[in-house]
């Protein structure tokens, strides 16, 4: 597990990556597809426009008569120009706005926003929008489309006439081109989401799944260790019972078989401990729920506690001062919280343990405080000191023994009895648990 992590996660990671760039290579070709085609729509469009207006004003009227005087032969006769009408003397700006608008809807390119203008022969303003000179100026972000307004093949004019021509400007073409695929846009970056979130939830559970076989190879190495302590002890005390001289002599006979004792309830409560981790795991913790006093029962776990605190040189200091310590909770559970909490202190310390247990009660909860100046916490610690079969790195100290689920115990006991439960700790110099239990007249 440890070799191919490293690798499975490389792959999860270039395959994401992998992915994301296809999407965005899609998503281009599909805006540089959409652009083309936008174009070309346009283009029909403004020709569409172009020639219509083309037909009414070279198709309706060829010249334009224009009496001037002349004197040929001493008589007066009419001459006329021959130049076409313009765009501007046939139609409004209305009429073409129109023209224009009626076109992009043919083209199913309605709701496109342009600007435009009617030039003559010689690029002169004819006729067009107000804002058509200052977007017609901007040629990075619009698009400019110039077509010429000619007589159709079978005019009268077609020859003679000096040409204009209509110029359409669309105004933040690019942002017109991705406003027309948004929902397509919008789908492609929902689809880029889902997977980033893929990626992170399949990566966390790798890392997590890593953790939890580390954990738990952790666990079978400390309960190999634990199971195996006792057993060769009791194997040697059996075979020393087997001596004749042991058996003679009643003072080692005892003295064997007291360790034969002391031993096998060790290995008890080791089993005691990881049944209680399997039935917090299904939560299965059936509570026998009575009114119980909590500093009777503080006081009968340290009585408990005074030889181990004797081999560390410590000491213990209760200042029971809740006026209300009476609780609604079983007794065994309770019991075997307090017990943990106190054990884990000693456990976890140096020489010339302090262990301090306070009390108060508030209107509602007895709260019980458990401190100790021990090796302390760092913050890691701190987080994952509930996790199951997690145990904190002593450093220097290795004669700290055990599973690693006293203080996972601890958590579902208080949340089973609707309690609270608050750690705090400093690295070398202690820790302060931190425990609220409601009271049983509440």
């Amino acid at each position: 597990m440890k070799k191919t992590f490293p690798v499975i996660i490389i792959l999860i990671t270039l395959s994401l990556f992998g992915l994301i760039w296809l999407q965005v290579s899609w998503l281009r070709n599909l805006l540089e597809l959409r652009e083309a085609q936008l174009i070309t729509k346009l283009n029909e469009a403004g020709t569409m426009v172009a020639n219509d207006l083309s037909k009414v004003v070279y198709g309706s009227q060829s010249i334009r008569p224009r009496r001037r005087s002349a004197m040929r032969l001493g008589a007066e006769f009419p001459l006329y120009d021959l130049r076409p009408l313009t765009v501007k003397e046939k139609f409004s700006m209305q009429d073409v706005t129109t023209r224009l608008k009626h076109a992009f809807d043919i083209e199913e390119i309605r709701n496109t926003k342009f600007e435009f203008a009617v030039l003559n022969s010689n690029a002169d303003f004819e006729m067009g929008t107000t804002g058509f000179e200052k977007e017609s100026a901007d040629t990075i972000n619009n698009r400019q489309l110039i077509i010429a307004i000619i007589p159709d093949s079978g005019s009268d004019m077609e020859g003679l006439a000096s040409f204009e021509h209509l110029v359409v400007v669309f105004p933040g073409f690019k942002y017109q081109v991705w406003k027309s695929q948004r929902w397509v846009v919008f789908g492609a970056a929902l689809f880029m989401i889902v997977i980033i979130a893929a990626f992170y939830v399949t990566v966390k559970t790798l890392i997590n799944q890593k953790k939890l076989s580390e954990i738990k190879s952790d666990f079978i190495n400390n309960m190999t260790h634990e199971f195996k302590t006792p057993l060769a002890t009791i194997s040697l005390a059996v075979d020393a019972l087997r001596n004749e001289k042991v058996q003679r002599d009643p003072d080692k006979m005892q003295y064997f078989s007291g360790i034969i004792k002391e031993e096998n309830r060790r290995m008890n409560k080791h089993v005691e401990t990881i049944l209680q981790a399997a039935i917090s795991e299904r939560q299965e913790l059936n509570l026998h729920l009575s009114e119980l006093h909590v500093h009777e029962i503080i006081r009968r776990t340290m009585d408990n506690y005074q030889l181990q605190l004797e081999e560390k040189h410590g000491t213990s200091s209760l200042l029971l001062n809740a006026k209300n310590d009476l609780v609604l909770a079983d007794e065994v559970h309770f019991t075997n919280m307090i017990s943990n909490l106190v054990d884990n202190a000693i456990k976890y310390s140096k020489e010339k343990l302090q262990i301090k247990i306070s009390t108060h009660s508030t209107t509602n909860y007895l709260v019980i405080r458990i401190e100790d100046n021990g090796i302390g916490m760092s913050k890691e610690t701190l987080k994952r000191i509930f996790e199951k079969f997690y145990r904190a790195h002593t450093g220097n100290l290795h004669n700290v023994k055990g599973f690693g689920l006293g203080m996972n115990y601890v958590k579902t006991v208080i949340d089973g009895h609707k309690g609270k439960i608050k750690v705090e700790s400093v690295v070398g110099q202690g820790s302060s648990f931190t425990v609220e239990m409601p009271l049983s007249n509440v």
